[in-house]
């Protein structure tokens, strides 16, 4: 079935700007998960990441609702007072009612409101809930289900918490609750049967039953319209406005829930620009530099290839082996280390897999060898301090070179280089497996051969993901390819990381990030974003494909990577929650005007034939230009051969630039005298930089010129002093 777009959905230049404007002052929005502050997955990231604009719309009426943990609120959650007198009526009457609820600010950008329940205060009411659930709603839910058992509580509270918060209000409230996931879906069907004055929307991120279908290794996508099925669409059916997060989970939902969304709301990110243009690429050689520091001790005793001439590829996400394609990864390279090692490359590719497996610790082999490394550096400094003090020493006379270093220094640094001999491979974990002969990355590891063996081009390391996100980060930011060749991936968080930070990713077509860029972008694959066909091909196929993609990527000098680097970091204005958070402003004004006809009004723009776009395919193609002089000031071994091709990048960031309109603002109260202001600076700006009308001399001209010609010769030498 091939993707058709949605009416709702269009690219983004093409959104006409909303003339009619919607009156909040009224109208107070809950927008209700169990991951408010409690990360499970990636619905996390999108409520965490899109709050800051959500609370610039909302303002004081904007609250996130979610289940109380103690050991997540103690860390990112300031418990306060509310400030909203209904609000506070309510919270009241619930907690003397038998109920446990706290409100406080969650501390991440934006500080929205939370009103966090604890569900299992209330747990004696579950079997009370379960049967009026069954009586009024015919859904059954089985008893020894802990997740559903805490599905069934949070909804009927949150329910509850709505009923009451209306009850409280003395005048007929405007109320949005924004419910994201079937394990918050319970409340909005009872909202619905009970009538409550809220309209509501319903938001799935994925459909349960689609991840385990293709988690048993299903051909899902090809027979979407055989399966039947009967829980889930309860939420969807009931909502006001139904979306989801991708065009390929709205063709699932569109079988499955039996409701074609309303609107499609793809996940953002808040993208923060750096102030000098490559600053991304100066923390991509950093992060770089360390994982370089871990592969030496990593590799010890056998590290026999060239560090300068080494890819770092990754994959990181859920353990789910076949839905996250990582046994897809594997066989792909199995195969490019046949390649590389059939054609004589002088490249190494190391392989990072970032899942969480069950481990206890680090084991041995990955300590020592660190502290092998260790032991390295420390010999080298000490080796450098006694050079160093004989070098000063004998500069008050003619120095004698061969008296630099004595037996000791060679006696030492004998003894450091001897200590890194290793009879073992290169440990594949860097942590002790507790089920290491059933784990299926390292099943897979060991039918295709991978050992780290010293003839392998291609070599693996698996961990446990880090402990903070800096770390993940850092470890993104210093990869040269991030690879996600999922089968089952309703949005892809991970490959939209990548492209904030600039590091060019594989993805697939059955991802919605996939499609999104396949979407916006004429050439994905030139501006660093590889799309993997696994709909309308067999796996051999897709492993040939993905095989290929990271053989044509090890093939790329070091300017190439540079510029593609260069080329994916500009598309992270497609990804900004500026641009993708209208459609959820979209999809709030929609549920309004459906649940309260008589206050507001709402009139979708219809998509034009000319409206939205696609980003051009760049100037250079591949992207292995000779004569840029802004990415690299170093000619690459490859350069010579490309003399006749031409590459401006500003030229080319330019027409990328205009393709994409200016972040969206959230209007404010006060928007009138924050445009005169705005005017006023302006004015006062532009008359201090106004060209006097007195003529120039000759000289004070030859002057300004020079000065204009060093700066610029400064800037453009300083941003193109960049390591790969």
């Amino acid at each position: 079935m091939p993707l058709a777009r949605s009416l709702s959905v269009t690219s983004l230049s093409g959104l006409e700007e909303w003339d009619e404007e919607f009156d909040l002052e009224d109208a107070v929005l809950f927008e209700i998960a169990l991951e408010v502050a409690n990360k499970v997955g990636g619905i996390y990231t999108v409520i965490q990441t899109k709050a800051r604009l959500t609370s610039e719309e909302w303002g004081e009426n904007y609250f996130l609702v979610g289940p109380y943990v103690e050991s997540n609120v103690r860390t990112q959650v300031e418990l306060i007072e509310p400030t909203n007198p209904v609000l506070k009526r309510t919270i009241d009457k619930m907690n003397s009612s038998g109920c446990k609820v706290y409100f406080g600010r969650w501390l991440i950008e934006g500080s929205p409101y939370v009103i966090l329940i604890d569900v299992a205060f209330t747990a004696w009411s579950l079997d009370t809930w379960k049967s009026e659930l069954w009586e009024f709603c015919d859904i059954g839910v089985p008893w020894f289900d802990r997740e559903a058992n805490d599905a069934v509580l949070f909804g009927f509270l949150t329910s509850w918490f709505l009923g009451e918060y209306a009850a409280q209000c003395e005048e007929p409230p405007h109320i949005v609750a924004h419910f994201h996931e079937w394990l918050a879906g319970l409340g909005l069907v009872l909202c619905r049967q009970r009538q409550l004055p809220v309209a509501t929307i319903f938001t799935t991120h994925a459909t349960l039953l689609g991840r385990y279908l293709c988690a048993g290794n299903v051909d899902f996508y090809n027979n979407l319209a055989e399966f039947n099925v009967d829980k889930e669409r309860a939420a969807a059916h009931c909502a006001h406005v139904f979306t989801t997060v991708s065009q390929i989970t709205a063709i699932e939902a569109e079988h499955l829930l039996k409701r074609k969304p309303d609107i499609i709301t793809p996940n953002g990110l808040n993208v923060k620009k750096f102030s000098a243009v490559h600053e991304f690429q100066n923390l991509h050689a950093q992060s770089k530099n360390r994982i370089q520091e871990f592969v030496r001790g990593h590799f010890y005793g056998h590290l026999d290839f060239n560090l300068d001439k080494c890819l770092f590829l990754f994959i990181a996400g859920r353990y789910e082996f076949s839905n996250k394609g990582a046994d897809l990864f594997l066989e792909a390279l199995a195969r490019l280390n046949y390649l590389l090692r059939v054609n004589h490359s002088d490249v190494t590719v190391i392989a990072f897999f970032i899942m969480p497996a069950r481990t206890n610790n680090f084991n041995v082999e990955t300590l020592k060898g660190q502290a092998v490394r260790k032991q390295l550096w420390d010999t080298a400094q000490t080796v450098k301090e006694r050079f160093g003090k004989k070098l000063y020493e004998s500069l008050f006379s003619l120095p004698d070179v061969a008296k630099m270093l004595d037996k000791e220094d060679f006696t030492i640094m004998k003894r450091a280089i001897f200590a890194t001999q290793r009879q073992s491979q290169p440990p594949i974990c860097t942590h002790n497996m507790l089920e290491d002969n059933s784990d299926p990355i390292l099943s897979c590891v060991r039918r295709i051969g991978l050992f780290n063996s010293s003839a392998d081009r291609v070599k693996s390391s698996c961990h446990p993901p880090p402990s903070t996100s800096n770390g993940l980060r850092g470890l993104v930011r210093g990869c040269h390819l991030g690879v996600f060749p999922s089968y089952y991936e309703p949005w892809g968080y991970t490959p939209a990381e990548c492209t904030v930070m600039g590091i060019p990713s594989i993805s697939t077509n059955l991802s919605g990030f996939g499609c999104f860029m396949e979407e916006h972008i004429a050439d994905p694959s030139a501006y660093g974003i590889y799309i993997l066909d696994r709909r309308f091909r067999g796996v051999d196929e897709s492993c040939n494909q993905l095989t290929s993609f990271l053989f044509q990527f090890c093939k790329q000098s070091r300017r190439q990577r540079i510029i593609q680097r260069n080329r994916t970091e500009r598309l992270s204005d497609l990804l900004d929650w500026r641009y993708l958070g209208r459609y959820y402003i979209s999809a709030r004004h929609m549920a309004l005007a459906k649940a309260f006809p008589d206050t507001y009004i709402y009139e979708p723009h219809e998509p034009t034939s000319t409206s939205g776009f696609r980003y051009p395919r760049p100037a250079s193609v591949p992207p292995s230009p000779a004569l840029s002089r802004h990415s690299s000031p170093h000619h690459s071994e490859a350069e010579d051969n490309d003399e006749d091709e031409r590459y401006d990048e500003d030229l080319e960031a330019e027409k990328d630039r205009v393709n994409i309109r200016q972040p969206y603002s959230v209007p404010f109260k006060n928007k009138i005298s924050s445009v005169q202001g705005a005017n006023l600076n302006s004015d006062s700006v532009i008359a201090s930089l106004s060209v006097s009308s007195q003529p120039l001399h000759t000289s004070e001209f030859l002057k300004m010129s020079v000065s204009l010609i060093c700066i610029w010769y400064f800037f453009s030498y300083t941003s193109s002093s960049i390591s790969d």
